[in-house]
């Protein structure tokens, strides 16, 4: 897959993209991140891309024309790729929307900052919104890392595993099971004897307990979109009853 993003400070990207699983995606060529540098297509003399809003109030908005000739040159580079604007108006950024960009050849990340983005370039330049929550970032900088590395994950060969992405968190609607390495024992806390019987039916089924438990203790509200099946609603109702009896 292919990412270009758009951004005016690039800078801020180099630690995370050539490190660890991105890094090692970008090297055997999975994922080929390109960073483009909006200041250089700004026609202002200083080469700013801000200025104040009409209408008034407080900061600065992006102008629009160093966006739109940015993102010509990046769309000619990348023609067909999906233009994605990270701003608080988009649709959420789930694990099912990652899979979905996830299958597209290429994607061009557009990183708005100060207080906006002229709607006229959003209007002429972007194909959709996403947003990655209901909070407020200085910048779209950390929102399209945090995209481009949700959807990495999904590019076959990237985590090396083909169940791994499909075998954590929220990719079933549900969280992710406790997870235990050696030594088998630490302070007196052991590790549960299932995961050492060797029996993969009773580890899949203690698994799945535990998910249910850990999304019932910590993210209740999951559990009213989860696509739960007869066993599961079975051992929700066991789980529940049992906390309520401690």
């Amino acid at each position: 897959m292919k990412i270009n993003i758009l951004t005016i400070f690039p800078q801020m990207f180099s630690g995370v993209f050539s490190s660890s699983i991105l890094g090692r995606a970008s090297e055997i060529k999975l994922l080929e991140i390109t960073l483009t540098d909006i200041r250089p297509y700004s026609s202002a003399k200083h080469k700013n891309t801000d200025d104040y809003p009409f209408g008034g109030g407080a900061g600065m908005v992006m102008t629009a024309q160093p966006i739109m000739d940015a993102m010509a040159a990046a769309s000619a580079a990348l023609p067909g790729a999906r233009r994605i604007y990270l701003g608080p108006r988009g649709r959420t950024l789930t694990t099912s929307l990652a899979r979905e960009l996830a299958r597209e050849d290429s994607l061009i990340l557009l990183c708005g900052h100060y207080e906006g983005v002229d709607q006229r370039a959003l209007d002429a330049c972007i194909d959709e919104e996403i947003s990655i929550g209901d909070y407020i970032l200085t910048g779209g900088e950390l929102a399209a890392m945090v995209l481009t590395d949700c959807v990495a994950r999904f590019i076959p060969g990237v985590l090396g595993s083909a169940e791994s992405p499909e075998e954590e968190s929220f990719s079933d609607g549900l969280l992710e099971y406790p997870q235990y390495t050696r030594p088998r024992e630490i302070d007196g806390r052991a590790v549960p004897d299932v995961l050492l019987s060797g029996d993969h039916v009773k580890i899949s089924a203690w698994r799945r307990k535990e998910s249910l438990r850990a999304t019932a203790r910590f993210r209740p509200d999951l559990l009213e979109k989860a696509e739960l099946s007869p066993g599961d609603r079975k051992m929700l109702k066991e789980i529940q009853e049992c906390s309520s009896e401690n």
